[in-house]
């Protein structure tokens, strides 16, 4: 391809990058605030509460004082003089106060203010997390106290751990609201601090709880979702002895004692992001509220954000791409730019046994780190300094473990067979035909990944500026890194590097497919890599799920929040098959590739991971 070529596909791909970017952003801040009828400010509040509740670390202190973290939504008109009803709406764990997202847009359109936090050591809250009683405290004195706020009419409502924490503040502030919604969560935990729920408390309480959800058993003590409807704990807070009828308004919504329960046909994550759910929500809090608009609760336009935030988070993948390429064509980066050797990968029978183990080596590592080192007090993986989020600790151990495993089997394949058909290190991009192993070319290459990755997450960030937005879809989503976490990043990028080295090895010089190394062949090889690389968490899941919606239990009960963190998985090794192929195609070895995913996915999880370590 000529330099003018590949001047204009870069200009080209750029130019779409841009236009998916700005455009997805700007059509996101439109639906988020009603086409400039509700404004979205960030904001940040300081707490008061002192409570100690970190089991990932119980000997730490809380501090004094923790700063929280929120996007507050008031609806044109909300004054000092024309106050609105006030709604508090709390994400569960490992997530941000963006997954509130559908709550803060529906509401704030019917009127509320809207109140969307993070929890404390979630998104920019301060560390650690559970301390102060998840935030949920604060934020309810906070919003009680915004002047265009009507604190006789507030509603509170949380999803899963965010249940926990307005359940706290139902519980401390018993006047500070009206109306209760609990989404897939639970009252009574005591270990957390949580009451038990009672026929007066909290006030006016909904739950809406998936039909498919997970942890029936944590929450509600019944071995299948859908026996809460005759589960004890349940029966108790509705002050009733029979089953309790779906759909059914029980107590009084003027006495405080009204009950409901809402079923919707989705798993735990997904109870925050169906229009069924949120229809629900929109629904008790038009009843148990005065002062907002009575607009029908199927009216819903939040799920365009959803779609407009994607469509960002694809530009800024081709930003990525198409960044890369270009400065791979400058005269400083130019010399990395090299025609991949021929593929003496495996093949035939040889090939699909390796991709069999490739698929199944990582599953059963993963299983046993989320289930048995997940918050286990003294375990490996808990918080420390330079590890401070534990959730980042348990995928970087897995990885660690995966890459020796893998590096293990792919020096045994090298040595015992490989080596003796005249395969070499430079056969799998690790060295250079003429040179060996060239630093200076290696350093390039972490300079070209570091640029890329700092530019894209500069775009991010740019979009947060403008738009108070993100990328995202569903549970993945993509976060500017705030100074506290960058500073987390320096800990956990060495790991993850080694990682994706040994997975660039085994990717390009082991499982590489046959006949892809024309131009034409781009694309298998992509698809190829993608599929190795996500296929088994997709069976992982299928045989998780399918039991529990026959009307059983999950195929590994005691897994369940690991197999909710496998679908942010298969999104990130989507993203990560495409550029480690584009880029060992680009420079035939597997330094830029391998060094932009470490960038990236350090990048991506400790911007999105709760931090349980307090500095």
């Amino acid at each position: 391809m000529s330099v003018n070529s590949r001047s204009k596909l870069f200009n080209s791909a750029m130019i779409i990058a841009l236009i998916f970017i700005l455009g997805g952003g700007f059509s996101a801040y439109l639906v988020q605030t009603g086409c400039g009828k509700v404004e979205v400010r960030d904001v940040r509040f300081m707490g008061s509460t002192v409570t100690q509740m970190n089991p990932a670390a119980p000997e730490l202190k809380t501090p004094k004082h923790i700063q929280m973290s929120g996007l507050l939504y008031i609806p044109k008109g909300a004054s000092a003089k024309n106050k609105a009803p006030g709604i508090l709406a709390i994400h569960g764990y490992y997530n941000s106060r963006e997954a509130q997202d559908a709550f803060g847009i529906e509401f704030s359109r019917r009127g509320y203010v809207v109140l969307a936090v993070d929890q404390t050591g979630h998104g920019y809250s301060d560390a650690p997390a559970f301390a102060n009683a998840f935030g949920g405290i604060d934020s309810l004195a906070y919003l009680r106290s915004l002047d265009f706020v009507d604190s006789d009419n507030i509603g509170i409502e949380g999803h899963s751990m965010g249940g926990w924490a307005i359940a706290i503040a139902a519980a401390v502030i018993p006047n500070g609201y009206k109306s209760f919604l609990c989404m897939s969560s639970t009252v009574g935990l005591a270990p957390f601090g949580v009451p038990a729920g009672s026929p007066t408390y909290p006030k006016n309480f909904a739950l809406v709880f998936s039909l498919y959800d997970e942890f029936s058993g944590f929450f509600w003590e019944v071995p299948k979702p859908s026996l809460v409807v005759n589960g004890a704990k349940l029966k108790k807070i509705f002050d009733i002895t029979e089953t309790v009828q779906v759909g059914k308004l029980y107590g009084s919504i003027e006495k405080g004692t009204a009950r409901k329960l809402y079923m919707p046909a989705v798993i735990h994550p997904m109870t925050t992001w169906t229009n069924e759910s949120i229809a629900n929500g929109i629904e008790w809090m038009q009843a148990t509220l005065k002062g907002g608009k009575n607009l029908d609760p199927s009216d819903q336009i939040w799920r365009w954000k959803e779609i407009f935030t994607f469509i960002a988070l694809i530009g800024m993948v081709i930003l990525v791409i198409a960044l890369g390429g270009y400065l791979l064509n400058t005269e400083y980066f130019k010399e990395l730019k090299e025609e991949p050797e021929t593929s003496k990968s495996l093949s035939g029978v040889s090939w699909w046994i390796g991709a069999i183990l490739m698929v199944i080596i990582p599953l059963p590592i993963y299983y046993y780190l989320w289930s048995y080192h997940h918050l286990a007090p003294g375990s490996f993986t808990s918080a420390r300094f330079i590890w401070p989020q534990q959730i980042t600790n348990i995928v970087m151990f897995w990885a660690v473990i995966v890459g020796i495993i893998s590096l293990v089997l792919f020096l045994l394949w090298h040595y015992l067979s490989n080596k003796k058909k005249g395969a070499s290190a430079s056969d799998y991009g690790l060295k250079w035909k003429e040179g060996g192993l060239q630093w200076n070319k290696i350093g390039k290459s972490a300079l070209l990944a570091f640029i890329v990755i700092f530019i894209a997450h500069f775009s991010v960030a740019l979009s947060g500026w403008l738009f108070d937005t993100d990328y995202r879809l569903w549970v993945l989503g993509f976060k500017p890194l705030d100074a506290m976490h960058f500073g987390v990043t320096l800990g956990y990028i060495i790991p993850f590097t080694f990682y994706f080295l040994i997975l660039g090895t085994v990717l390009h010089g082991q499982m590489r497919p046959a006949n892809v190394d024309s131009p034409s062949g781009f694309w298998k090889e992509v698809i190829t890599n993608i599929v190795l690389l996500i296929i088994g968490y997709m069976l992982f899941l299928l045989i998780q799920y399918v039991p529990i919606f026959a009307g059983g239990e999950l195929a590994l009960p005691e897994f369940n929040l690991g197999g909710i963190f496998m679908f942010q998985l298969i999104g990130v090794f989507t993203i990560l098959g495409i550029i480690l192929t584009y880029f060992y195609r680009k420079t035939g070895h597997i330094y830029v590739g391998a060094f932009m995913s470490s960038i990236f996915v350090t990048w991506i999880f400790v911007a999105s991971q709760v931090i349980h370590y307090i500095y």
